[in-house]
C-alpha cells in the first residue's frame, strides 16, 4: 500500500471513529433536548449515521476493516438538560468538522469533495445549534482543542 493510500485510510478511519462518536453523542442530545428542537436533533443524528455508513464502505473499498464503534463514549461535559444538550450538539459538530478537515487534506477526487461537503454540513449545523458562526470551522487551532473526537470511555 502506498504512503498516500495509508494516509487516506488513516484519515477515513478517523472520520469514521468521529462519526461513531457523533451518533452516540446525538443519542444523548436527543434524550435531553426540548421538544421544539427534537426534529433538528433527529435530522443531525440521521445525517451522522448516513456519513458513518458511507465511511465504513469507503474503508472496505480501501481494503481494510472499518473501525468499530465503542460501547460508550466519555462526553466533554455533563448533559443534564436541554441547554447542555444544545452545547453538546454544537461541540459534536465542531469536533467532526475537524476530523473531516484532516480527511480533506489526505484525500483527492470524489472523496475529498465528500469530505469538504461534510465539513460544510457540520459547520452549518454547529451554527444552528450555537446561534453564531466561527471563522474556519473544523480547525483545532481555532477551537483550542487537540482532539476532534469524543473519547471512548472504558
Amino acid at each position: 500500500m502506498s504512503e498516500a493510500k495509508k494516509q487516506r485510510l488513516t484519515a477515513v478511519q478517523a472520520a469514521l471513529a468521529a462519526e461513531h462518536a457523533s451518533v452516540y453523542g446525538y443519542g444523548v442530545v436527543g434524550g435531553r433536548i426540548r421538544a421544539e428542537r427534537r426534529s433538528e436533533a433527529r435530522a443531525a443524528y440521521d445525517a451522522h449515521r448516513a456519513r458513518r455508513d458511507a465511511l465504513a464502505r469507503e474503508v472496505r473499498d480501501l481494503g481494510a476493516e472499518p473501525v468499530a464503534a465503542s460501547a460508550a463514549y466519555a462526553l466533554p461535559f455533563p448533559v443534564p438538560d436541554s441547554d447542555a444538550a444544545v452545547l453538546l450538539a454544537a461541540e459534536l459538530e465542531d469536533r467532526v468538522a475537524g476530523v473531516y478537515c484532516d480527511l480533506v487534506r489526505a484525500a483527492e477526487g470524489e472523496l475529498r469533495g465528500r469530505a469538504a461537503e461534510a465539513v460544510r454540513e457540520a459547520a452549518v449545523r454547529a451554527v444552528r445549534w450555537r446561534g453564531e458562526s466561527v471563522a474556519f470551522p473544523g480547525l483545532a487551532e481555532r477551537a483550542g482543542t487537540a482532539s476532534a473526537s469524543v473519547a471512548p470511555s472504558a
